[in-house]
């Protein structure tokens, strides 16, 4: 789905009330400029005084209650046009920001921050002002001259009407001619915002990380550097937009003057009226309003089209990831096989996983250790399918993973990433992370068995407590037992915990593990870590190298085997036992 079809959409949605505020802009246009006529009416029997009092004071009235009329009305149709216009914005953002959710990690990783939040912002800021001001004034600007026009063709004089419309020509080519200048400095004006905006949130999340390093001024220094540049694209955006006004009334002012001095003498002469005469004036300057509006409609038309162009690259953004239709009972417990699953990420070169088969019946943990880039990570990530990976190579229950349901397999593992993001919000929504129907008992039942019970209840406002961004107030620890604790609430059938336990303590890993044994035995346990005291009560070990499995059994037969998982276990314990902290 484009752009244009949202926008299609969303316009069938709302036709109604598209169509009663474009008739209600036709009839405010006419009634207004009704007025102009009427007071050339006035002037006239003022001016031949051949009207009585009560004539005057009836057109008098009549001009007036045209004035309320057409107030009233235009109050109505902005109400129905200009307010759709935060609609469509809201509409267009929800849809953006739902097709954000559905987008593969892959894509996160190739796309910087700042310039998806210029796509939410600015970009759909510009297609709601091409609704607003681009589409009214449009409309508007088109009834206004039509009926101008008409009325001065008509009742006035044709020949003065012609020199009324001598700069709309000049002022439509020279729009023509600047449009594509306006809409490609505008998308360098969107990806100036984006480099602004990016550094901003760097700087943000990054502040204890510059001030650790003393590095306030060079970054204060990039920022102005790039402040420098985003100026200069406005003001080279600014420098053709502008253009458009100044030659609007230049030639609007050329137009006004001739009209001034051919008018006085066809007044003069008696070929027209002096109520004709300023009447015509009066839609002299109605034309003009619209006509120098063409620069800006302009501007905001282009404008619209260069950010219809930048959101359509997000919209035709496809997942690369198959969501099946296949289902799974909420009660059964999964059974995990892979099969010769070998897979490399998106523009690497090495597999990071090669020849993998495993079997993890319900019921049993995995434990997986290894060094760093060993493919720890990279094997559950594919169980979460958040790449993508062939078929035959994974099997949920002995259905491949490629034909479950996405939404489906998510819910019914409970995943604990190496980067424990939290919310702004309380402890208690970031357990609950938003999901109804779970009881504030099941959230402190899933921090006692994470371990962080105790720690919450030190809290003034306990689970009430707010945290700050992604929970920097709560320590490393703290934070990994609460998203331990977000993915117990689930109760899932199938629980990866990804190196969750390396900031905590050995005591309150042993304890931590204690707590999960019992849950596991009905369940389906992935533990990653890089401490063997992690993974050494599992039912199956497999120690990974290089993308592959290098060693693979229990505790005691890898210790058996004296290979590099009994390395590391005895380094690790010398480790320990000499009070030296590990190296993470």
């Amino acid at each position: 789905m484009n752009v244009r079809s949202i926008l299609t959409e969303f316009v069938r949605k709302r036709l109604f009330s598209y169509i009663a505020g474009v008739i209600i802009l036709v009839i405010t246009s006419i009634i207004s400029l009704r007025i102009p006529k009427v007071l050339g009416n006035i002037t006239d029997m003022l001016n031949t005084g051949n009207a009585t009092e009560k004539e005057i004071y009836g057109q008098v009235i009549f001009m007036f209650l045209l004035s309320v009329i057409a107030f009233c009305l235009r109050f109505v149709w902005r109400y129905f046009l200009i307010g759709n216009s935060r609609h469509v914005e809201s509409y267009l953002r929800r849809k953006l920001f739902s097709h954000f959710q559905t987008l593969p990690v892959s894509f996160y990783n190739e796309r910087r921050t700042g310039d998806l939040i210029a796509y939410a912002i600015n970009d759909v800021n510009a297609v709601r002002r091409v609704f607003a001001f681009g589409f009214v004034a449009a409309i508007e600007g088109f009834l206004i001259n039509t009926v101008s026009i008409f009325y001065m063709a008509d009742t006035i004089h044709p020949v003065l009407t012609l020199m009324a419309l001598g700069p709309v020509p000049v002022v439509i080519a020279v729009t023509i001619i600047l449009r594509k200048t306006i809409r490609r400095r505008f998308e360098m004006v969107q990806k100036a915002f984006a480099a602004i905006s990016e550094r901003v949130q760097e700087n943000i999340m990054g502040i204890r990380v510059i001030k650790a390093f003393a590095q306030e001024e060079p970054e204060m220094e990039r920022f102005r550097e790039l402040s420098r540049k985003n100026l200069k694209t406005h003001m080279r955006l600014y420098s053709v937009s502008g253009m458009l006004g100044p030659v609007t009334q230049i030639c609007f002012g050329v137009s006004f003057l001739l009209f001034i001095i051919y008018g006085s003498r066809m007044v003069m002469a008696g070929t027209i009226s002096l109520g004709d005469y300023i009447a015509f004036n009066s839609y002299m300057a109605a034309i003009m309003r619209p006509v120098i509006n063409i620069s800006r409609i302009i501007e905001v038309w282009q404008r619209g089209a260069a950010s219809v162009k930048r959101l359509d690259e997000i919209f035709t953004e496809k997942s690369d990831i198959p969501d099946g239709e296949e289902n799974l009972d909420k009660s059964e417990n999964c059974d995990i096989e892979i099969k010769d699953l070998t897979f490399t990420y998106p523009h690497a070169g090495e597999p990071a996983l090669k020849n993998i088969n495993l079997f993890i019946p319900s019921g049993s943990t995995l434990g997986i250790i290894g060094k760093t880039g060993s493919g720890k990570t990279t094997l559950a990530n594919l169980l979460l399918k958040l790449y993508p990976v062939d078929n035959g190579r994974i099997f949920i229950n002995g259905i491949d993973i490629n034909d479950l349901s996405i939404e489906v397999l998510r819910e019914k593992i409970g995943f604990v990433p190496q980067e424990n993001f939290l919310f702004s919000t309380t402890i208690s929504d970031n357990i609950r992370f938003y999901q109804e129907g779970i009881t504030i008992e099941e959230i402190e039942e899933a921090a006692r068995m994470s371990g962080i019970y105790d720690n919450i209840l030190e809290f003034p406002e306990g689970f009430d407590t707010v945290v700050g961004e992604r929970g920097v107030t709560l320590s490393g620890g703290q934070r990994q037992r609460v998203s331990i604790a977000r993915a117990l609430v689930k109760n899932p059938s199938v629980l990866i915990l990804d190196d969750s336990l390396s900031a905590v303590d050995t005591e309150t890993e042993a304890e931590i593990l204690n707590n999960l044994k019992g849950l596991l035995k009905h369940r389906t346990g992935i533990i990653i870590s890089h401490r063997v005291s992690s993974v050494m009560y599992c039912d199956n070990i497999i120690y990974m190298e290089d993308g592959v499995i290098a060693e693979q059994g229990s505790h005691k037969e890898l210790m058996e085997l004296n290979g590099e998982y009994c390395k590391l276990y005895l380094s690790q314990t010398e480790a320990n036992s000499n009070g030296i902290s590990e190296v993470r």
